[in-house]
Parts: C-alpha cells; sequence; structure tokens
C-alpha cells in the first residue's frame, strides 16, 4: 500500500472550497482530463456511491466509491470496486484566517494490478498533487 499526505493553503472560504471538494456529481465537467466519467450509482444523505474514472497522470483506474461528506469539515472516499479497491482518500478542511487549510491523506491500495505498478508507485503522490492543484485553482477563481 502507498501512502501519502498533502497540505494546500487556498486563499478562500471554507465553504465555498468544501463545495468544489465534495461535488463529484461535477468532476467529469469541471476536471474532464482527471475524471473522464461519472456514473452515480446511489445517494441517501451524506453518503453517495459513484462509478468514478479516474486518470493519475497517465493512468486511468476504473473505481466504484463511496463518498462520505460532512458539511465543510471532511469529505471521505473510500473505493469500494475496481481497480484500486480498498484505497481510502481522506480531505480535511480547516478555518484559517487568510482562507482554508486542506489536509490530505491518502492510501492507495493496488490489489490484484500488475506488481509494475507498485515499483513505480511513488509518483501517484505526483500524480495526486497535480489533481489536488486543479482543485485549489479552481476553489481560488
Amino acid at each position: 500500500m502507498t501512502t501519502f499526505s498533502l497540505e494546500k493553503i487556498i486563499s478562500a472560504n471554507r465553504d465555498s472550497v468544501f463545495e468544489i471538494f465534495s461535488n463529484y456529481e461535477n468532476y467529469q465537467k469541471i476536471f474532464p482530463q482527471h475524471y473522464p466519467s461519472i456514473r452515480i450509482r446511489s445517494v441517501r444523505d451524506n453518503v453517495a456511491v459513484v462509478e468514478e474514472h479516474v486518470n493519475f497522470g497517465s493512468e486511468e483506474f476504473l473505481i466504484m466509491a463511496k463518498h462520505v461528506s460532512n458539511k465543510s469539515a471532511l469529505h471521505e472516499v473510500f473505493v469500494i470496486g475496481g481497480d484500486i479497491k480498498g484505497s481510502y482518500f481522506k480531505q480535511q478542511f480547516v478555518d484559517l484566517p487568510q482562507g482554508t487549510k486542506v489536509i490530505v491523506d491518502v492510501q492507495l491500495k493496488f490489489g490484484k494490478l500488475k506488481i509494475k505498478k507498485l515499483f513505480g508507485a511513488s509518483k501517484y503522490a505526483q500524480y495526486y498533487e497535480d489533481i489536488l492543484n486543479d482543485f485549489v485553482k479552481m476553489c481560488e477563481n
């Protein structure tokens, strides 16, 4: 399993930052380079099950993800099926005087994927940071 953490300070209020990060319904429209396909399977209260194609660098993963949102504070993504089943993404949102700090903890589990992916696993932190940077740009515009 590959684990890493990232932090970003965003010059925008916490509610608007949270809204963009937790708006998985529009990932395909807003970030097509990272999410070429999104299909919502189920929504109940603050929990949604979503079929996603996710691009990490030049590699595309098909996943089934459970999104759990706690308004303005926490957005968690549990990968419950697909190429990286068992992976976990935790996004915390901290209110600061100058904006919002986003703390992201990632646990990538490659499961039955080819062993070559494990040897290049460290590159996934950079790939995810590229995705995160695009979210930051969207929040600050």
